[in-house]
């Protein structure tokens, strides 16, 4: 199938192959290894770690630079294990809001917050667990578990998203060392061509040691998607599974209870141009995922692709001849003052695997070695 014309900005290019752009930055990226290789150092030591947090935290982030897809991962997460009976909590340093921008103090997050003060993504969480999860975002993770547990004391398992590189948190005594549980999150782009920044996209070594890989594939329809546990594979001798994101509805903008199948919008578009918009990290993914449901290949098709975190404002609007514009959920949350009956919503649905919310659970039900050293030590019979 052809791919769609593609208009914004991207990641550099040489970020995916070793040309001589990269080996002329990789002088730079050595440097950058030898400072990140000196932080693993100092927390390998123990110096300026606070103390472990009473629950156990699981961690869901990337190895290189930009969005792969851990949004839909955290919220799927989120939704298993409120199944399972634990209650959870998400925290977030609130990327793309003026939040994140300095030593602000945490601030919790709800469907309603703003999201240039608090950023898309914890917005868009809230909205998808409908307020009934407790989000805090602060640039000190720290801070956020702290108020997050003072203000929700029966939650009992945090998950951050984002934070591999978030050395302040420690982990959970139930487990040896380091943190609970870190889940690298990996695009069909892989680490490029496996320098670090700035000659490649990785913000730290792809052989440091992880729990588990979860590899976010091109998007497909519901009909098309397999079993997620068949998707068991090794990356690095670690185990990994491939998730399909589903993309089934749609919504106009404005009237969220008014849900259609994604192909028949399409459908009803035949012959009429349309096009996608994207401010996420890997939007390809996204503009990929909607082609495959075109009635037939279009070349009226068009995806524009903006920087992660970015804004689609009316002044682009008004330059698209488009009967039909599709955008996703993460920027549909900064679109609520756009009045244009163009815009239709497509959410991403993931599914997580058993196999992988088995292993997660039976770290999880772990006991505290803390608590027990704590219980009183019964008398011995006779």
């Amino acid at each position: 199938m052809r791919k769609a014309p593609i208009q914004g900005r991207s990641a550099p290019t040489f970020w995916e192959r070793r040309g001589i752009i990269s080996w002329l930055l990789w002088p730079l990226s050595k440097l950058f290894g030898l400072l990140v290789a000196g932080k693993n150092a100092v927390r390998d030591l123990g110096v300026g770690i606070g103390k472990p947090f009473s629950v156990p935290i699981i961690i869901v982030g990337n190895l290189r630079v930009g969005g792969t897809g851990k949004t839909p991962i955290v919220i799927a997460l989120t939704e298993r294990l409120r199944a399972r009976g634990f209650y959870p909590g998400i925290i977030s340093r609130g990327y793309g809001g003026r939040s994140h921008l300095k030593q602000a103090n945490p601030i919790e997050v709800s469907s309603k917050s703003d999201p240039a003060v608090v950023g898309d993504e914890p917005v868009l969480m809230a909205q998808r667990t409908q307020d009934a999860i407790p989000i805090w975002v602060c640039p000190e993770r720290r801070k956020s578990i702290r108020a997050l547990l003072v203000a929700n004391p029966e939650v009992n398992v945090i998950i951050s998203d984002d934070g591999l590189q978030h050395y302040g948190l420690t982990r959970w005594p139930a487990r040896d060392g380091g943190r609970d549980i870190e889940i690298v999150v990996r695009d069909h782009r892989g680490e490029g061509n496996g320098f670090l920044l700035p000659a490649g996209p990785l913000r730290e070594p792809a052989n440091r040691d992880r729990d588990i890989t979860l590899v976010t594939g091109k998007s497909q329809s519901a009909d098309s998607a397999t079993n997620a546990d068949d998707g068991l594979h090794y990356i690095a001798d670690r185990p990994a599974f491939t998730l399909k994101p589903i993309l089934e509805f749609a919504y106009p903008l404005h009237n969220p209870s008014l849900v259609s199948s994604l192909e028949t919008v399409l459908a009803e578009q035949a012959n009429a141009p349309i096009v996608a918009i994207a401010a996420i990290g890997n939007p390809q993914r996204f503009f990929d995922g909607i082609q495959s449901l075109l009635p037939q290949p279009s070349a009226a098709f068009k995806g524009i692709a903006l920087p992660d975190h970015g804004h689609i404002d009316t002044a682009l609007l008004n330059t698209l001849d488009a009967k039909c514009i599709l955008i996703t959920e993460k920027d549909a949350v900064k679109c609520t003052h756009i009045d244009d009956q163009r815009i239709w919503v497509v959410p991403m649905q993931l599914s997580l695997p058993n196999a992988l919310m088995d292993w997660i659970e039976s770290i999880l039900r772990r006991p505290d070695p803390n608590a027990l050293k704590s219980e009183p030590r019964r008398k011995k019979n006779g």
